[in-house]
């Protein structure tokens, strides 16, 4: 998707997760602006999403994410990470959560 990405991952009890999350963004857009992709320098916006599911979920998560561009036809991606915080029951400002690509 051109506006953000669902990453499916394990962690172990001594991972964190933000140490993870700023691994892959900063090695992601550093190779996006190696790479020359964008006309200007890319940044990741600040934050990140991560919800945690069971094991016997996986299979349902990974079709998710697989489909996911047929998904967003129906429904925008604020629109999910809404729907995604209430799920999850995760209390949230909305003036705070992201802004909007332009």
């Amino acid at each position: 998707m051109s506006d953000h990405i669902h990453i499916l991952i394990g962690l172990r009890p001594n991972q964190a997760l933000s140490e993870l999350v700023n691994q892959i963004k900063s090695n992601s857009s550093k190779w996006i602006n190696e790479k020359r992709f964008c006309n200007v320098r890319y940044e990741w916006q600040k934050g990140y999403g991560a919800f945690s599911y069971g094991k016997s979920q996986v299979a349902d998560v990974i079709n998710y994410i697989k489909n996911q561009e047929i998904h967003h036809q129906k429904k925008s991606f604020k629109q999910e990470y809404f729907d995604f915080l209430n799920k999850f029951e995760v209390e949230f400002n909305e003036e705070y959560i992201f802004n909007e690509l332009k």
